[in-house]
């Protein structure tokens, strides 16, 4: 007979294996895998239970246990026939069978038993709903193959048409099982054609879920699972192409899940977790840590839709997930990284992370949806919490990466990444908050950067990043989009060593609050052919700016209302191929303060300004001499102003088309005399030389008048107007004092007859002394209240 030891019977000192080895010769192992084991090594399995069965009571009763070891049924290299039923059998013993192989499957449901192990097995199925077991259930080296043709198959739920509906239809079912020790399904292979690999819903397992090297045709349903332990996936392979692969929803586990690289044995024949299906685990729970490092899942991209909720075509759907895990909540880390492969969305939407999410080293695609809404994200975490770091280093992801409203207690970290979803979002953080820094540095990014709306406590850091192939949409066609962001130290978009930041579709800070500084040294900007806006800071506001670029950039850059403390600049940046926009825009210093003797600097920065404007703005010019101003510098800040009337003047006399000339003319003569009131020295010059003039012109001329007494009182070499006034002693020098001087009346202009050329002469004199006393008087007047606070 093949072997069959009740092991717990012998006497104390007797070893296990002396009386069947006395009993019968040594005989070849069964090969438990070979369909036709040959008679000898069958066994009925009504003979294997005849032993628990009392003569005369027609059921299976409680064994009771030996004190002398434990209780234990051990069957070898047997070909079980007939139905093992061991159903609501109540025997306190562990059934260890070792390459067997049984006719029909095993039935041990309700059954309260005190173990259950099956190595090196084959079963056409393990019905073992409602089992209790108070050790562990291993089921280990061993295949379970489920023929669907049989009358027997019954081991998730028949389809209707072939089978009556509610009817289990699994090949291992511990469906509502609860096992006081671990499950162990260590290199074991699960085959049902069209049913369920495994179905365990609400399996209760005080222990750990072990499977190792597990290889499953069919979906593996463990949905309500608890374990004490971990759940242990390691190297196995889920292979469900047309549905779930694992279904784990609302799965506790009070360790930790592991899906990765099994590391036994030498390193060549090691094995990755392998899933051809969907991973669908809402409502996860895990004490420890989520970890599929090295795994490879997979999706087919174009297959049908498997859940009929996720047809209707909402965009926040992701109808071809690889893993699903929304509202998750793990009190470790996870690990989706060092090579691990995906094919479909990784979505984890209103997930909880008590640790950090890595994604360090893994690869994500998507098949590009081709219609709206197009459902082709890579990675989906919105409204996520996340307690530590999420880490991308060397990402590799084709479609969309969406975190858009997720908190992220400490830093995002993403270095030589790639993002491959050319002319749509390809990183999409709107509204997230990360208290740490956002690095997102040296990565080749095809698609849209938007970070719109972002909190974050450290410093976005974009340095050495391309962005290329922005998305292009009625509202805007940016490669980076930093609207309306708040960042507690600075924006770097530098470049890194020899690799520049480049954007080739523009940059957005619109409305961004930067604490220290927004840094653009290095950065190439280029615009869309459409927008032409290569830097959009309107509204910005920084304690510095440091716009040092090292090429001109392609399109405009707007600066309206931006508001900063200290500017630090190239000429590069001035000679924008779209010009600048600087309405209203404010920055108190220069990181290099202009020397007061120091013309050639402010020349040339007047001339870049006026360059880049393309046409006649006040602000700018204003915000500069402001900024000279405030610095002491006060001539050079009269300069600008100076050079904001004459470019004023130019604008004006373009206006007009038929007087432009005069206007020309008469801002030439505010320059040249007066320097539009900001020279009042230039105007005492002229005063002085009018008055020389004058004095020469009145001094060396006679006047007709003298030579008809009867008709004028003269008065030396002049004439004057009233009888009254013959004690006046002409002076023309004093006399062209007072015709220069207005106001004041020195008693010659009013007193002396002036006729002919004189009479004209006189008058412009007068007219000239005006102008030129108002221009002093107000030059004097600015300097008054500068030097008065």
């Amino acid at each position: 007979m093949p072997g069959f030891r009740r092991i717990g019977t012998r006497e104390p000192g007797e070893p296990e294996e002396a009386s069947q080895d006395n009993a019968e010769p040594a005989r070849p192992r069964l090969n438990p895998f070979d369909p036709d084991p040959g008679k000898e090594y069958e066994v009925k399995a009504a003979d294997l239970l005849r032993p628990f069965i009392e003569p005369g009571n027609g059921g299976l009763l409680r064994w009771r246990k030996q004190a002398t070891n434990a209780p234990i049924v051990q069957v070898e290299d047997a070909y079980i026939t007939g139905k093992l039923d061991l159903r609501a059998a109540d025997l306190q013993y562990l059934f260890r069978f070792e390459r067997c192989r049984f006719e029909q499957p095993p039935d041990v449901r309700e059954a309260n038993l005190l173990g259950l192990v099956f190595r090196r097995c084959w079963l056409p199925g393990l019905k073992a709903r409602n089992l209790r077991s108070r050790n562990d259930v291993r089921l280990i080296r061993s295949v379970v193959e489920v023929d669907s043709g049989s009358a027997d198959s019954e081991t998730t739920v028949r389809r209707a048409e072939d089978a009556e509906r509610g009817v289990p239809d699994a090949a291992v079912n511990l469906t509502d099982a609860v096992i006081e020790g671990s499950v162990v399904l260590t290199r074991s292979s699960l085959k049902h054609p069209r049913g369920k690999a495994m179905q365990a819903d609400r399996l209760v397992i005080t222990g750990a879920l072990l499977a190792y090297r597990l290889e499953a045709s069919g979906e593996v349903r463990v949905p309500g699972l608890r374990t004490g332990g971990n759940v242990n996936f390691s190297g196995a392979t889920l292979n469900n192409p047309d549905g779930f692969a694992l279904n784990g929803n609302g799965l506790q586990v009070g360790g930790s899940l592991l899906c990765e690289v099994d590391s036994y044995g030498p390193r060549t024949e090691r094995r990755r977790f392998s899933a051809n299906g969907m991973l669908f685990m809402p409502s996860l729970k895990v004490s420890g840590d989520i970890v599929f490092r090295g795994a490879k899942l997979a999706v087919d991209q174009t297959g049908d839709i498997v859940v009929d909720a996720w047809k209707t075509g909402d965009w926040y759907v992701d109808p071809r997930p690889a893993l699903i895990a929304d509202r998750m909540h793990v009190d470790g880390n996870v690990e989706l990284s060092d090579q691990l492969d995906v094919t479909g969305t990784i979505r984890m939407v209103n997930a909880h992370l008590g640790g950090s999410l890595r994604l360090a080293g893994a690869r994500v695609h998507v098949l590009r949806g081709q219609t709206p809404p197009f459902h082709d994200r890579a990675v989906h975490l919105d409204g996520s919490e996340i307690n530590g770091d999420i880490d991308a280093t060397g990402l590799w992801s084709e479609g969309q990466v969406r975190l858009a409203d997720v908190a992220v207690r400490g830093n995002l970290f993403v270095r030589a990444a790639t993002f491959f979803h050319p002319e749509r979002d390809v990183f999409s953080a709107r509204r997230s908050t990360v208290s740490g820094n956002l690095l997102l540095a040296d990565c080749a990014v095809a698609g849209t950067v938007r970070l719109q709306g972002m909190t974050v406590g450290g410093s976005i850091d974009l340095r050495g990043t391309e962005l290329t192939q922005p998305e292009v949409s009625e509202a805007s066609s940016w490669s980076l989009d930093l609207r309306s962001v708040d960042v507690a130290r600075s924006v770097l978009l530098t470049a890194n060593r020899d690799r520049p930041f480049r954007a080739g579709g523009g940059v957005t800070m619109d409305g961004a609050v930067v604490k220290r500084k927004i840094d653009l040294t290095g950065a190439e900007l280029r615009s869309t052919p459409r927008d032409k806006v290569a830097l959009d800071a309107g509204d910005a506001v920084a304690d510095e700016f440091v716009l040092a670029l090292p090429a001109p950039p392609e399109g405009g850059v707007v600066l309206r209302r931006a508001r900063c403390g200290t500017l630090s600049d190239t000429p590069e940046l001035w000679q924008a191929t779209g010009g600048l926009e600087l309405e209203d825009f404010r920055y108190d210093a220069l990181d290099t303060p202009i020397a007061l003797r120091d013309d050639a600097t402010v020349a040339r920065r007047l001339a870049m300004l006026h360059d880049a404007m393309g046409g006649y703005r006040p602000g700018p010019y204003d915000q500069f001499a402001a900024m000279l101003r405030s610095s002491g510098n006060e001539e050079h800040a009269d300069t600008v102003l100076l050079k904001k009337q004459q470019y004023r003047y130019e604008s004006l006399a373009r206006g007009y088309r038929y007087l432009g000339a005069s206007v020309r003319l008469w801002s030439w003569l505010q320059r040249w005399m007066v320097g539009y009131g900001y020279r009042p020295v230039r105007a005492l010059g002229w005063l002085l030389m009018l008055l020389v003039a004058g004095s020469l012109w009145f001094g060396l001329r006679g006047d007709d008048c003298t030579t008809n007494t009867q008709r004028f009182e003269v008065v030396g070499e002049r004439c004057v107007i009233n009888r009254d006034d013959t004690g006046l002693e002409w002076n023309p020098v004093l006399y062209t004092v007072d015709l220069l001087v207005p106001i004041a009346d020195f008693g010659n202009k009013n007193r002396w007859y002036m006729a002919d050329e004189d009479k004209w002469v006189a008058t412009g004199f007068t007219a000239m002394g005006w102008v030129l006393a108002t221009t002093v008087a107000a030059g004097m007047t600015r300097t008054l209240r500068r030097n008065g606070g």
